[in-house]
């Protein structure tokens, strides 16, 4: 083989390597509550997606608004899962700001979920922005539980985002059910159907994740795993 054909090879060799993905991972700085209650994000669901996608050999930012600590709500931890998620903990201990992150690189944005996000993603304009962006280049827009309240702030022409679009989230029923309803300062449900969402819900408790086309949403924490699993699955089959 002569030298040229071999240079031939290896830029060939480069053009078919796969990138790897690149996920903007948007998580609340928000730590207390409506009724002064801790809040923050939810462990599970922040930890479960973001080890998978290590697993996958994603690229991963985490952003907030404002940077810096992320808080977990401290309902969601224990000794058992602060080992098995330690590196996921490390991670929301030094977010980025989310005005500073050039969001036009990243494959996919996933928005774990916690009461706090009802406080600050449910009014960030960045974010909207980011997630009309993200919309128009088709990319992938994933929330789980209270991270879809980070879809709300996304308009268009004076048209939601998510009007029209099958989704889910932390139900009403779950807010009552868990003794959360005085917590939030609206119901995510509630404004996610005012908005024009076809709403799917399952029971209290119950896995349910949603796909429409370039957007992923589950229901609680409980849908944590599949969550993941069904982003990965959307970025190996169409990116």
């Amino acid at each position: 083989m002569t030298d040229e054909n071999k240079r031939e090879e290896e830029i060939i060799e480069v053009y078919n390597c796969e990138l790897p993905k690149r996920i903007l991972m948007v998580v609340t700085n928000a730590c207390e509550a409506k009724n002064h209650d801790k809040t923050g994000v939810w462990l599970e669901e922040f930890a479960r997606p973001y080890l998978a996608f290590l697993d996958e050999d994603y690229i991963i930012t985490v952003a907030s608004p404002t940077g810096e600590i992320a808080p977990i709500d401290p309902a969601s931890e224990s000794l058992i899962k602060d080992i098995k998620w330690n590196e996921a903990k490390k991670a929301l201990n030094d977010t980025l700001p989310l005005d500073t992150v050039d969001y036009t690189v990243y494959d996919a944005i996933v928005l774990p979920g916690g009461h706090g996000p009802m406080f600050d993603l449910a009014v960030n304009e960045t974010l909207g922005e980011i997630i009309n962006y993200f919309d128009k280049h088709h990319k992938l827009i994933a929330a789980i539980c209270h991270g879809p309240a980070g879809l709300l702030p996304a308009v268009k022409d004076g048209i939601p985002f998510v009007n029209g679009r099958k989704l889910t989230c932390f139900t009403n029923d779950e807010e009552y059910a868990y003794k959360k309803e005085n917590m939030v300062p609206f119901f995510l449900e509630d404004a996610l159907k005012n908005a024009g969402a076809l709403f799917t819900k399952s029971d209290v408790g119950a896995i349910n994740v949603i796909q429409d086309d370039n957007l992923i949403t589950g229901q609680n924490f409980q849908s944590s795993e599949l969550f993941a699993k069904t982003i990965i699955k959307y970025l190996s089959e169409n990116t």
